[in-house]
């Protein structure tokens, strides 16, 4: 245990390390790795061993899957687009994905692929910066053609083969209808892989190439990219994948040979990042000190604001809300937020111990990254335990439930 206490309570601390502990002691989460920060004082907590089996133990540099928690981070190079006039919000995407241009629009979202209209307008970057662009995964439209026709695509991570190189995968995106009107609604994660095909074209970089030149190697996030090198891969644990029914544990990814163990065809600015708590805290803090980290800018301070509060309508707001609070059973309790920025969710509504304001995300893998303005806090949160069943949910939201309480006002 690494601590300093500022701005926490012992007694806070002590109750964060117990229920972190409870919960690895349970058997049901092999490890955990957690990082709670204010101001310049950060604790960390590593408990538990990489492999459910035993193994090494976590430590504060192990690196993790990070998941969607990926799509905070990955936005951060639309940002410095947006900062140098590279981008601009309301261009439209189709000068640099021609793919995208002339989209026709189902009529229906569960009707055929071939039952369409024209879309009213153009892809703006304004809507994949968003998650507005008109395609997305929506567990509300599981089992719909089109839903089917992204899966068979391989336009989506986690399937038994990885998705296929940008040009590639971007070419079959533009074969499909959009589910809805560009800018009507928002949707999950489709966009946020778009992004990285996006900041290619237009930076003529690859996506990770443009990001460790100009976010990771500023912040000094070292173990940050889209795969472990062979001289790290003893640091990654296996990520599981329990049976939902019996909960035994399953290996999903193995780090030998695994999905990370070599760069990827496709680097998902959605979920594909690597990373470790230290990592992710300096990203973080930036984003709390306006774009500023140990005095030299990064981002400018109005595309954080940008990036960090609600950029959704009142009524797209509302949808996210519906949708959170109707599938509680599909997100294990996850996702009372409300709101998203530009790759994060944004609180309107004070559904839990976080206050109106924190923003940030979780991911499938077991992992949670957030940031809270009003108390200058960040916590992280990370294990490797897949979402096919509720475990790594119930003990990413106690540990929010802890940290709150550790807070010293």
């Amino acid at each position: 245990m690494t601590s300093s206490n500022g701005g926490f309570t012992d007694e806070g601390l002590r109750k964060v390390r117990e229920v972190l502990t409870r919960h690895v002691e349970s058997g049901r989460i092999p490890g955990v790795v957690a990082l709670i920060g204010r101001g310049g004082q950060t604790h960390v907590e590593a408990i538990g061993t990489m492999r459910h089996d035993g193994g090494a133990p976590m430590g504060r540099d192990t690196i993790f899957r990070m998941a969607s928690t990926s799509k905070p981070v990955t936005m951060a190079a639309a940002a410095v687009l947006l900062d140098e006039c590279r981008l601009r919000l309301d261009d439209l995407v189709q000068t640099w994905l021609p793919e995208l241009a002339d989209c026709r629009v189902l009529k229906r979202i569960d009707g055929p692929l071939d039952d369409t209209v024209p879309a009213r307008r153009p892809i703006t970057v304004r809507d994949v910066l968003t998650s507005t662009f008109g395609l997305g995964m929506d567990i509300t439209a599981l089992g719909s053609p089109i839903m089917g026709a992204i899966i068979e695509n391989g336009l989506t991570p986690d399937l038994p083969q990885p998705m296929p190189e940008p040009d590639e995968w971007l070419r079959r995106l533009g074969t499909l209808p959009l589910m809805h009107q560009p800018g009507e609604r928002w949707q999950y994660h489709t966009a946020s892989d778009l992004l990285g095909v996006l900041v290619a074209r237009v930076t003529g970089q690859s996506f990770e190439s443009f990001l460790r030149e100009r976010v990771f190697g500023p912040l000094g996030m070292t173990d940050t990219g889209f795969h472990v090198p062979a001289e790290k891969i003893d640091r990654l644990p296996a990520l599981y994948a329990p049976d939902p029914q019996t909960g035994e544990f399953h290996v999903w990814d193995e780090p030998a040979d695994g999905r990370w163990s070599k760069p990827p065809a496709f680097p998902g600015g959605g979920g594909g990042l690597v990373s470790t708590v230290d990592d992710y805290h300096a990203y973080f803090r930036m984003l709390l000190d306006g774009g500023l980290h140990g005095g030299e800018r990064v981002l400018s301070r109005p595309v954080v604001e940008l990036m960090t509060t609600n950029r959704l309508t009142p009524e797209q707001t509302a949808l996210r809300e519906t949708l959170a609070k109707d599938n509680v059973h599909l997100s294990y309790g996850q996702g009372q937020h409300g709101g998203w920025g530009l790759g994060s969710a944004v609180r309107t509504y004070r559904g839990d111990y976080a206050p109106v304001g924190q923003f940030g995300w979780d991911g499938g893998s077991g992992t949670s990254t957030y940031a809270d303005p009003e108390h200058g806090l960040v916590g992280i949160v990370l294990t490797q335990v897949g979402m096919t069943v509720p475990d790594s949910a119930r003990l990413i939201h106690d540990f929010w439930t802890t940290v709150y309480q550790a807070v010293d006002a």
